[in-house]
Order: C-alpha cells, then sequence, then structure tokens
C-alpha cells in the first residue's frame, strides 16, 4: 500500500500479522504512525514498531498491545528531547507500564514483550530494540540485520566473535536475555541513524519470520516484489514451512526524498531552515516570571532588584532564541557518529538460481497438494504464472522469475482458504 497520499512518491509500506498454524491465538501486535505533516516528519519522522509478546494466557497478547501502545503515544509527546532520547524515554515508560500491570494481578504475572522500533528521519533510520524481533534493511543486492538478537544463542556466538558459526545444537534457541515487562529495568539498545537512500527497503519482524526463513532468502523476497506482495509472501513462505509461532512484519520501502506531497510550497527536508528547534518550557517560564519582577521592582523603586530581573529576562530571550536559530538535527546527528553497532549480520541475496530452484519446489509441492486434494482452482491464470516465471528463467532473469514464482505460490495459497471444508 502506499504511505497515504501526502508521501505517496517518497514511501511505501505494508504491515501484517498473522497467527500461524500451531497458536490458539496471536501475541504479536505492531504500529504504525505516518508524519501528518512535513513539520511533523522534521520534528520525529515515521515510526514504525514491531512487538512478540510471551506469558501465559493473554499475558503475552496485552503485553505487546501495551508496547505498540505506549511507545509511539510517548515518543511523539517527548518533543522537547531528541528523536534518539525520546525514542529511549518511550521504550523505558513501556517497560515500566508492562511491569506494573504484569506486578498488579497473578495471571499477568511475568508477561512480557520483545519491541523494535524503527523511524525514519531526515537524518536517517534510527533504531530502538529489546528482544528477539528483528529489523533488516535491504540496500541493492545486501540485506543487513540492523539490530542485535537479545537470545542466548546470540550472545554464546558474540563471546566467540564469530557471529557466522553455527549455535551448539544443545544451545536452546528459545531463549531471550531481554524484554519488556519482567524486571523494573531494561536495557535498550539504539543502533543509526542509518542514511536513507532511494530504494531502501526496512523490514521489521518477530521470530515467528525469521526463524522459519532465511534472511538472503527474505532479501531476495524484498527484491522480487512490492512490499505488500512482499509481506504477504514471506508468511506464505514461514507457514508453508510448519507456521510454528504468530508472524508479524512491516515492509517500508523508500521512494525518494521524505517530502510531503500535501498542496504547499514544502522546503527540502535537508536544509537548515528545515527543522526549527523547540525552546524548552522552562525558559519561557523565566523569561515571563523574570520580566514581571522586573516590572514590579520598578514600580516599587528597588532599582538593584528590578536590573538583576531585567538581566535575566534579557538572558532567558536570548537563550530561547539561540535555540529558535539552531536546526533541530545538528542537536543529535553529528556527523560520522552513530548509535550502537550495526548492522551486525550482513547477506548478500541478489536472486539466483538456487533461490528460484527453492521457489519452484515449493510451488510444485503446493499445486501437487492442490491437486491431489481436488481444490477448486483457477488453472489458467496459476498456469499463466508459471509461464512467466520459467520464461524468465530459461532468460536468466532470476528477479522476475521469482516474482512470478512468489505471486503462483500465493495464488495458490489464497484459493486455499476459499475451499469449503470438506464435510
Amino acid at each position: 500500500m502506499t504511505a497515504s497520499n501526502s508521501w505517496k512518491n517518497c514511501l511505501e509500506y505494508a504491515a501484517i500479522s498473522d497467527v500461524g498454524l500451531r497458536r490458539a491465538n496471536n501475541q504479536d501486535s505492531y504500529a504504525v504512525f505516518l508524519a501528518g505533516t512535513q513539520q511533523d516528519f522534521d520534528e520525529r519522522g515515521h515510526f514504525f514498531l514491531v512487538a512478540d509478546g510471551m506469558g501465559a494466557h493473554a499475558a503475552g497478547e496485552l503485553a505487546s498491545k501495551i508496547a505498540a501502545d505506549v511507545v509511539p503515544l510517548t515518543y511523539h509527546k517527548l518533543r522537547e528531547k531528541s528523536p534518539p532520547d525520546a525514542l529511549l524515554a518511550a521504550v523505558l515508560d513501556a517497560n515500566d507500564q508492562i511491569h506494573n500491570r504484569g506486578s498488579a494481578s497473578p495471571d499477568f504475572k511475568g508477561m512480557g514483550t520483545t519491541a523494535t522500533a524503527l523511524v525514519l528521519l531526515a537524518e536517517g533510520a534510527l533504531l530502538a530494540h529489546v528482544g528477539d524481533s528483528r529489523a533488516y534493511r535491504l540496500r541493492g543486492d545486501r540485506i543487513e540485520q540492523l539490530t542485535f538478537d537479545h537470545s542466548l544463542v546470540w550472545e554464546l556466538q558474540a563471546a566467540g566473535q564469530n557471529m557466522d558459526d553455527p549455535p551448539p545444537s544443545y544451545v536452546p534457541k528459545n531463549i531471550i536475555t531481554r524484554s519488556l515487562g519482567p524486571n523494573t529495568l531494561v536495557q535498550v539498545d539504539r543502533e543509526g541513524p542509518f542514511p536513507l537512500q532511494a530504494g531502501d527497503t526496512f523490514l521489521l519482524c518477530s521470530d515467528g519470520l525469521s526463524g522459519q526463513v532465511q534472511d538472503a532468502e527474505i532479501g531476495a523476497v524484498l527484491a522480487c516484489l512490492p512490499p505488500a506482495e512482499a509481506a504477504q509472501s514471506l508468511v506464505h513462505i514461514a507457514n508453508l514451512r510448519g507456521g510454528p509461532d504468530n508472524i508479524t512484519m512491516i515492509v517500508a520501502k523508500v521512494l525518494g526524498p521524505q517530502i510531503a506531497d500535501d498542496g504547499e510550497q514544502s522546503t527540502p527536508p535537508n536544509s537548515s531552515t528545515a527543522r526549527i528547534r523547540p525552546v524548552n518550557p522552562w525558559i519561557w517560564t523565566i523569561l515571563g516570571t523574570s520580566a514581571l519582577a522586573a516590572l514590579g521592582f520598578f514600580a516599587m523603586g528597588q532599582w538593584a532588584i528590578a536590573l538583576l530581573a531585567l538581566l535575566a529576562a534579557v538572558a532567558a530571550g536570548i537563550t530561547a532564541a539561540f535555540q529558535r536559530q539552531v536546526p533541530a538535527e545538528e542537536g543529535w546527528a553529528v556527523s560520522g557518529k552513530r548509535l550502537g553497532n550495526g548492522p551486525h549480520v550482513m547477506r548478500d541475496c541478489a536472486p539466483n538460481e538456487e533461490f528460484i530452484d527453492r521457489l519452484a519446489d515449493m510451488m510444485l509441492q503446493l499445486r501437487d497438494a492442490a491437486a491431489s486434494e481436488q481444490w477448486q482452482v483457477d488453472w489458467n491464470r496459476f498456469n499463466r504464472h508459471l509461464s512467466l516465471a520459467e520464461t524468465a528463467r530459461q532468460a536468466a532473469d532470476f528477479t522476475a522469475s521469482g516474482r512470478e514464482y512468489l505471486r503462483a505460490v500465493s495464488f495458490l495459497m489464497e484459493q486455499l482458504k476459499r475451499q469449503k471444508p470438506s464435510e
């Protein structure tokens, strides 16, 4: 889907959450808040979040929903803080609220959630992260994992200084080392800003996707399809591989500079006048109070005290004027400096013959299952996708071939949903 009328020429995104095949309920949540105006983008950017809850009964579902509600709301309220500081404070606020809710009821005791938040700003992509949900960036033929998994497997691999070595088989893969809610304190990773380029595609996802689909496969699917189709295809692949967990993701593709198309003259976001730093409310309070005090003491004839109050008012006025003159982006995005250590993993992911072989095999198995179960399928449409895929494959156009194979798989999966249950 396009982002909105204001951003249709510069951003495209899709969000999807699927219960999977083995879970009775969906404990994942997500949030998307696009800037309403150019000024909103310049100050706070576009916001995306994925959360994967954990806990008995409905506890995990509640924990992830609190994160999806609280983090964006608090982030946008804290306008006096820089984006990295506001994002950190928002995640910590969510941790407090989840912990307090869990402590107040035996049914929710110990509940928690992962949280991976992405903000797209003029300075670049900024992330806050707790848990093992992930954030990726596809740029060209390379996919990068921008976040570090807070899991036992990753912590052990990091201790060995080689993330490419497979963990020992006896190490459980489902143990996470950090989450929001179980404890009063939590350490939050911040990453970025990662500069944006036209064509960059960002993916946030729960481990229901990353546990079933390899990084290079994720990147290849993102390269083959626009965001909405890519998200749906990735859900289908995860489910065809067993779908053991909830599957949630947000795909956001940068089409160009983030300049709102609202019918008004907009200043490019990177210009020195694009963003005005908000003045701390305490400065306005000091200015007003000092000015009133100066007038009062002058009226009473206490010239020395009145002069001091006047000087305080003048100093506050100069401070306010200085803050308004400094572009906000200079307050935190210092050239050459970056938060965190990401990207943490990088993979080449250009669609290739091996990727096409896997898709073709998946498609054929699904087709055989459809035939044996006597699904009611529009085989003419399916065969058109198959013919286009094979033609592109013969021409070694693996991106076009992958696109048509993925569309063939999605078509059959959608047809499956329409089948009447057997009596």
